[in-house]
């Protein structure tokens, strides 16, 4: 069976300055060749620092912005290639859960009437259906129905962040793309969140890209993970694998950089250097080369590609042809 989601090539470049007085533009690449599946009924992570181009390659799948180049296929359909009606019916299938659950509802609707848009747009139901739905939808996502009256601004995060989760549930999506779905949570509802999340996969099926800066939390929910550094992958593998073995030396550093939990434990600190360098100025060969703890001649001079290692599992790392 053909994997629910093919990016392949992935690339979006953004257009900056220009002003009238300086008269010159430079480019940003956002996301630069990036290629990989998700199968039915997988949670694949994506994980890296704030401005690695998370959140531009789970908005470039589901077209909320166009992409510069490369191929994305969503039930073994090419979405470049499909008429503006045929996206628009397949858009049903693929739903994004945004990482802040106050500015994604609208301040002026009732809860009922936000998760009853996406029906209502799409004319799945009449008014007394999608109000039998509405509350359905509330109840599996752990609030009264009576929430169905409320404003958004009357709620906690944790409770906006369920009515998010309940939009995204209406139209019975295969794909949801969760956009750091509890970095704007208190620690004390983000398991409830993510046990939520991992309940309703397996209730229905759901398949999930889930993007964070939390290496932890990613191997708490993912089955694959795949790790970003400036708009590129540079590892990506089974979950365990990455955890027990990884292999590039920026996954390390995320590793080593979370926290124990256990205090007599002692984990080796990989620590990068200097800061992450600029998209504008990327830095030639290895893009971490000028962070890396281990780098030599040829990261400087040659741009690294993803090389397998194991059962599905790769590296973008010249160090991985030493071994």
């Amino acid at each position: 069976m053909a994997p629910l989601v093919e990016v392949q090539g992935l690339e979006k470049r953004f257009s900056v300055g220009g002003a009238w007085l300086s008269g010159r533009r430079r480019v940003i690449h956002a996301v630069d060749g990036v290629s990989f599946t998700i199968e039915r009924g997988e949670v694949l992570g994506l994980v890296g620092e704030s401005g690695c181009g998370k959140t531009t390659t789970g908005r470039l799948i589901l077209r909320l912005i166009e992409p510069s180049a490369g191929r994305i296929r969503f039930e073994g359909h090419d979405l470049m290639a499909l008429s503006p009606p045929r996206l628009w019916a397949t858009r049903q299938r693929m739903q994004i859960v945004f990482q802040d659950p106050f500015a994604s509802l609208n301040p002026r609707m009732r809860v009922g009437s936000i998760i009853a848009e996406p029906l209502a747009i799409y004319e799945r139901a009449g008014a007394t259906e999608r109000r039998r739905q509405v509350s359905e939808l509330l109840d599996v996502v752990g609030l009264d129905p009576a929430f169905a009256e409320r404003y958004p601004h009357e709620l906690s995060g944790g409770q906006r962040q369920r009515i998010g989760i309940a939009a995204a549930l209406a139209l019975r999506p295969s794909l949801i793309v969760a956009d750091e779905p509890v970095s704007a949570l208190d620690v004390s509802v983000q398991a409830q969140v993510l046990n939520l999340l991992m309940d309703l996969r397996r209730r229905f099926g759901l398949t999930y890209l889930f993007i964070s800066h939390d290496l932890h939390v990613v191997l708490h929910m993912s089955d694959r993970v795949a790790v970003m550094y400036l708009g590129e992958i540079v590892e990506i593998g089974p979950r365990d694998a990455l955890y027990h073995a990884p292999r590039h030396p920026y996954t390390q550093g995320l590793l080593s950089a979370a926290p124990v939990a256990d205090p007599t434990l002692r984990r080796e600190r990989i620590v990068p250097k200097g800061e992450v360098a600029s998209p504008l100025a990327v830095p030639s060969g290895c893009r971490f080369h000028p962070r890396c703890p281990f780098v030599f001649a040829r990261c400087r001079v040659e741009r690294p590609r993803l090389r397998k290692l194991g059962a599905g599992h790769e590296a973008a790392c010249h160090l991985n042809d030493r071994a």
